[in-house]
């Protein structure tokens, strides 16, 4: 058995081609917007808040005043322009934008209740019908803290049990077809206790992520799900800080936006 402390890797973010950005903004009249945002970025544009922002001024033709002949002026400053967009709760241009974490070393516990946040996500989660269980990790919450010895105990008997029965059912006998072996590593898997640690890649909208982590941050939320998302939040202010604008973080860790339901 080994103790294990959750962390978070993102893997993936949006990439915006300009190339085609521009081919589309000739057509349309608005090539001079795209220019002066390269120009402002000098080289290190953030794709998430440019592609949100395009989102937004397609649904307007807001490239430009006179495009549209009901758009006299526009917001040429990109924080002003996303912040309104908040502000309005404009929410379907936040789709555009995905990231992906890979969270390590979190329970099923913890899995269990993010897949719970369907919409926006997209999940891959280590497989134990496929993973058979013979280093089992395990992180001790701070209620269990008092009866810590205890608790390892029981899950170390748990992990030997996982290392016998494989021995006994005879899994790495030679010849042994990889159907049985999947068939007994996933019933297994049900003597396990949900709170191992496992691994999941969780892909999510902009929209889902201000969603989720006010949702799991709260001071009601589960205890593990809060110091993950905690993180998550760190993240994506450095990420998208214009899309993360109206959030705050309070002293108990929570963090909560100004324009809720975007």
């Amino acid at each position: 058995m080994r103790e294990t402390t959750p962390s978070i890797y993102l893997v993936a973010r949006p990439s915006v081609d300009p190339d085609g950005m521009r081919e589309y903004l000739d057509d349309v009249g608005g090539a001079s917007w795209l220019e002066r945002r390269l120009h402002e970025s000098e080289g290190s544009v953030k794709d998430a808040e440019l592609l949100v922002e395009f989102g937004g001024r397609v649904c307007y033709r807001s490239w430009e005043p006179g495009l549209n002949a009901n758009v006299t002026r526009v917001r040429k400053e990109q924080g002003e322009y996303l912040g309104n967009l908040l502000q309005s709760l404009h929410g379907s241009v936040l789709e555009h934008a995905n990231y992906s974490f890979v969270f390590r070393d979190v329970s099923r516990v913890f899995t269990h209740e993010l897949v719970r946040h369907r919409a926006g996500s997209a999940f891959s989660q280590e497989s134990l019908r496929y993973v058979r269980l013979t280093n089992i990790g395990f992180r001790v919450p701070p209620a269990l803290e008092p009866i810590r010895e205890q608790v390892l105990n029981l899950v170390e008997q748990l992990e030997d049990f996982q290392l016998t029965a494989a021995d006994a059912l005879g899994l790495d006998d030679d010849g042994v077809p990889f159907a049985v072996k999947k068939e007994v590593t996933s019933a297994l898997r049900r003597l396990a206790p949900i709170g191992l640690s496992t691994d999941i890649l969780w892909t999510a909208n902009v929209r889902t992520l201000r969603h989720v982590i006010e949702m799991r941050t709260s001071g009601g939320a589960e205890e593990e799900l809060r110091i993950v998302f905690d993180k998550v939040a760190h993240v994506m202010c450095e990420e998208a800080p214009n899309l993360f604008q109206d959030f705050r973080r309070l002293d108990d860790g929570s963090w909560v936006p100004e324009h809720r339901k975007v």
